[in-house]
């Protein structure tokens, strides 16, 4: 187990979108293989693909699949520009919160326009060549995030995060847990406390997964265990990312994020926040200004399992060939229980949804939290740690380095 052994999230490969199936992780690894735009599309709201990085990505990416595939018998430069238009803004509407996602369709929108004097057969291989481009610079990225952000961790620091701010939320590497992944090759890491992540437990099944695959030590915690270990002087800092961070320092992020901060003011933690500068939204002045996505409520009223069957006899093994022998059996179940159970390899695999609330129960689902710029200590970018007044340093291109992106 190695920091070499993280995966990577998505790429091209034979003229489609490849990219791992964060929805059924740590216990399936499967492969999504997109030929469309909108199987990507289905992935990013499925949260096949999730993560502000990887969704900056996805979007590039979903655009050049459209215009080497769907976009390809278009001879009209004015048409394919304009339905590149189109196409790219509904990719970017798939989610709301999370500001890569409309910045990689943005950026692709631009470069197109930008390099509308060439033949379209050249203009479609450009731009797959610039939506490849953005996920190496995503790599690029993040490992400077990881340096940068290494240098505020003291030796043998206990360190809290919360969702999955990974190298599964990137192209490669990661954010936060790329903070960590640096800290811990220079030996500073005693070990790091994994929130669970309700209501979709993206630190229990995702971040977990990642730091044992890296070989750094890990402790998995519910939610709200994160206050009772800060009291007993057991975190000596919290690194979350962020999917969007407006002009005046105010953070969007996972659900329960906000929380953590003001329990870190309350016990003199450090809370920094990791993210690359393409999340910085400067058309925001504050986080009133985000927008938060409400999702499904069966992720509140029930759990999601995905795992491998083995038999473990010739009579199991009988069974399991006769319920599949027509493709996925759909198990009948009452109380809105729902189990599918398919062939796999040699072996089987099930998805299912389990009911834990009551049924008629209502429910409200954000899927993220503001937290505003006082409660951050400070904002971890590839080009150098920012801090208060964000106003200012954020607005300066962190740290006098050039403008960061605006979106328009």
């Amino acid at each position: 187990m190695a920091i070499t052994d993280i995966p990577r999230t998505i790429w091209w490969e034979d003229g489609k979108v490849v990219l791992v199936d964060q929805s059924r992780l740590p216990l399936q690894g499967d492969l999504l293989v997109c030929n469309t735009y909108d199987g990507v599309c289905h992935a990013i709201s499925g949260m096949a693909v999730r993560g502000a990085p990887a969704l900056g990505v996805a979007a590039a990416l979903a655009v050049a699949l459209w215009a080497t595939t769907a976009g390809a018998v278009i001879d009209d430069t004015e048409t394919f520009l304009a339905e590149l238009d189109r196409v790219a803004d509904e990719i970017a509407g798939t989610r709301p919160t999370a500001v890569n996602l409309a910045w990689g369709a943005e950026r692709m929108k631009r470069f197109a326009r930008d390099n509308a004097d060439v033949g379209l057969d050249e203009l479609r291989e450009l731009i797959l060549i610039e939506a490849n481009a953005i996920r190496d610079e995503d790599e690029a990225r993040n490992r400077a995030i990881g340096a940068n952000g290494a240098e505020l961790i003291e030796p043998g620091s206990r360190v809290l995060t919360h969702c999955n701010a990974g190298s599964l939320a990137t192209a490669y590497f990661g954010t936060a847990l790329g903070v960590i992944f640096s800290a811990h090759e220079q030996g500073k890491i005693e070990g790091v406390w994994v929130d669970e992540t309700r209501p979709v437990l993206q630190g229990a099944r995702l971040t977990a997964w990642e730091l044992k695959l890296a070989g750094v030590p890990h402790k998995l915690i519910t939610d709200n265990m994160a206050a009772s270990i800060m009291r007993a002087g057991l975190v000596d800092a919290v690194i979350v990312g962020a999917d969007r961070i407006a002009a005046n320092g105010d953070v969007a992020n996972k659900i329960g994020t906000y929380g953590l901060a003001v329990l870190c003011k309350e016990h003199g933690i450090p809370f920094y926040v990791a993210a690359p500068t393409s999340t910085v939204d400067l058309t925001l002045e504050s986080g009133d200004d985000i927008v938060i996505e409400e999702r499904d409520p069966r992720e509140v009223t029930g759990v999601t399992v995905s795992g491998i069957i083995e038999p473990d006899s010739a009579s199991a093994l009988r069974a399991f060939d006769m319920l599949t022998d027509a493709g996925a059996y759909e198990v009948p179940m009452k109380k809105g229980h729902q189990l599918v159970i398919d062939r796999k390899g040699g072996a089987y695999k099930f998805d299912g949804w389990f009911r834990i609330a009551p049924p008629g129960v209502e429910v409200y689902n954000p899927a993220f939290d503001v937290t505003p710029a006082a409660y951050v200590t400070a904002i971890i970018t590839e080009r150098g740690v920012v801090r208060a007044p964000y106003i200012e340093t954020l607005a300066s291109g962190c740290c006098g380095s050039g403008a960061i992106h605006e979106l328009g």
